[in-house]
């Protein structure tokens, strides 16, 4: 991480984050596992109360787990973490004085505590944006976390065990031994018993107690696009709109923007498990460029973010590496067709021509409209056919997606219905549609573009019945692109087509053996992600290929921000199921179901 001046940041925060982890580590080893707690002093321990010996080790216990959930903060700068580790370092050099006996570790967390001291201006990160849904995940986590080690603090003694408790008996003692009830398990020496219940009180207290904090601590709520701000990017859209594709996403309301000091420029934004990702281009005059880069850079590191872009242009990228004193990687090309230069005409074409013959000869139409042209009940129609398609809760795309359809302030984009009547079957048969208004049929297929400047169209939403004939996509875009010119768009881009030039090189005669190696991953990868496919179905449309990039700090960020990428786009989703998530809304307390969840 670096400071707004480029300058390579202290690595205290990391040491810090680390030692924190190793120290809480190394406490719940003791206090979980006989044999680590054996020490040349432990006759001294012997002579202390049982009940105090106990005690601490369930103290030692908890602390340990406290102190390794906020080492991750530590390593983050996080201000609030430092506090923390504050109160709990110094809990554990008393319980490892008083108790064990441990004058090394007690050393090693008073040098820890020292040099958090001396570097307390390092740790000065603001806070995570946050909703009460967070408390749900720290329930679900560290519940099975406290069975895990509930086992194993309950097992960990066979010798005092008393008879042989059976699977059952074990769990059933963890359990109730969190809530503080005794179990049906029993130990022959008073002190193993004593040990055994007040470890597990303590790991349903830190439970209860963290989950409580969760749930009634102020509410800061997750990015959203307020209505002035989206006013402000409508007019900068408006006026620089044309100059990337991708901008009108930027009108996504589950993201954030930062504005440059003029207000000429903005980025939008989304903060993924502490990435700040940002996508396309700034919108705005590109004089003002650097000064809303600025100011998300200097947001970043206010909150120890890693900033991080993804598919940017290739001017995008020149001014983010510049001014964010970034790296940059090419992930893939942008699909773009010349609304003017487009033919069926031509043995290039010949596939295209062909399957949109037989798709319309198996009686499907098509109809070409503006949104702001279509009454309520046709935008309930295609938005009720869209996500029925759609096959999962969570409604995929970030960067290249508006997630929404039919609201009064997207008059201007452009949907494509494709029409069939039930009975219309892939290979011809059945009945054929009206050749009119579609009056009568079924939605198929849907294709939605958002406005790129006045005189292009990018494609936000591609779905069709899976019953329907595959062609049907083929079908939409080439009436879309037929369509065009009536509706005054001359360039229209299509899908994001990743390592595009990686797959059109790696199948060329000649390629090298990494090449080919790297064409054969992506391959393989194509059985999970639409990565070959969505190539080779742009390609049939022979369009432009402009290139995307990734804009990151440094190489070791670069796993991270591909997970947080996946996250953004919905490819992996952290979220509960629908169904369950809405059930867990209708139980908890009105003040907080205004949150989303996470």
């Amino acid at each position: 991480m670096r400071d707004r001046s480029g300058a390579p940041r202290s690595r205290v925060s990391t040491a810090a984050g680390y030692a924190a982890m190793a120290i809480g580590i190394l406490d719940i080893v003791r206090a979980v596992l006989p044999a680590f707690r054996r020490s040349r002093v432990g006759e001294i321990t012997g002579f202390l109360p049982g009940t105090f010996t106990s005690l601490a080790q369930a103290v030692s216990l908890v602390l340990g787990i406290l102190t390794v959930m906020l080492a991750h903060g530590l390593r983050r700068r996080k201000k609030r973490a430092w506090r923390a580790v504050m109160v709990l370092l110094p809990l554990s050099v008393l319980v490892d004085l008083l108790h064990s006996h441990r004058p090394f570790a007690a050393g090693l967390s008073t040098l820890v505590v020292v040099l958090l001291v001396i570097n307390r201006r390092e740790f000065d990160a603001l806070s995570d944006p946050r909703t009460r849904w967070r408390a749900l995940w720290n329930l679900l986590v560290l519940g099975a976390l406290n069975i895990v080690i509930g086992w194993v603090v309950v097992s960990a003694h066979p010798r005092m065990i008393i008879g042989d408790p059976g699977a059952g008996d074990r769990i059933r003692h963890v359990l109730l031994g969190l809530v503080g009830v005794q179990g049906p398990v029993g130990y022959s020496s008073e002190r193993t018993a004593d040990l055994v219940y007040y470890s597990l009180l303590g790991l349903g207290a830190l439970t209860a107690v963290t989950t409580l904090y969760l749930v009634l601590r102020p509410e800061r709520p997750v990015a959203e696009l307020d209505p002035e701000q989206e006013e402000k990017v409508r007019e900068l859209l408006a006026r620089h709109g044309a100059r990337d594709s991708l901008g009108y996403f930027a009108l996504r309301r589950d993201k954030s923007v930062v504005f440059s000091p003029t207000g000429k420029a903005v980025i939008a934004y989304r903060v993924v498990s502490g990435v700040m990702l940002a996508s396309g281009d700034p919108i705005g005059d590109v004089e003002a460029w650097p000064g809303a880069i600025r100011r998300f850079m200097e947001e970043a590191e206010r909150h120890a973010w890693v900033p991080a872009v993804i598919g940017c242009s290739e001017t995008g990228g020149e001014v983010w590496t510049r001014e964010g004193r970034l790296s940059a990687l090419e992930i893939g090309d942008e699909a773009v067709v010349d609304v003017a230069a487009f033919t069926l005409e031509g043995r290039t074409m010949r596939n295209v021509r062909q399957m949109v013959n037989r798709v319309e000869r198996a009686g499907y139409t098509c109809l070409v409209r503006r949104v702001g042209d279509l009454t309520e009940a046709e935008k309930d129609r295609i938005r009720h056919a869209a996500d029925s398609w759609r096959g999962t809760d969570t409604e995929r795309g970030f960067s290249m997606a508006l997630g929404r359809f039919g609201d009064p302030a997207d008059a201007g984009c452009v949907v494509v219905t494709a029409h069939g009547h039930a009975g219309v079957a892939s290979d011809g048969e059945g009945d054929k549609g009206d050749e009119g208004e579609g009056e009568g049929e079924d939605i198929r297929a849907v294709l939605h573009f958002v406005p790129w400047g006045t005189d292009g169209m990018s494609l936000d939403l591609m779905r069709r019945d899976h019953a329907a004939d595959p062609g049907l996509n083929d079908l939409l875009i080439v009436k879309a692109l037929q369509a065009a010119p009536d509706l005054g768009v001359r360039t229209v881009s299509l899908n994001f087509a990743m390592f595009r030039a990686a797959l059109a090189r790696g199948e060329r005669l000649g390629a090298g053996p990494i090449l080919r190696l790297w064409y054969g991953v992506l391959v393989f990868l194509s059985r999970w992600f639409q990565i070959e496919s969505l190539y080779r179905f742009n390609a049939k449309f022979q369009p432009l290929w402009k290139p995307r990039f990734l804009v990151y700090p440094a190489a070791r960020d670069l796993p991270r921000i591909g997970m947080s990428a996946l996250q953004a786009e919905a490819f992996i989703s952290l979220r509960l199921p629908g169904t369950v998530s809405r059930r867990i809304r209708s139980l908890l307390p009105a003040c907080s179901r205004t949150s989303r969840i996470p």
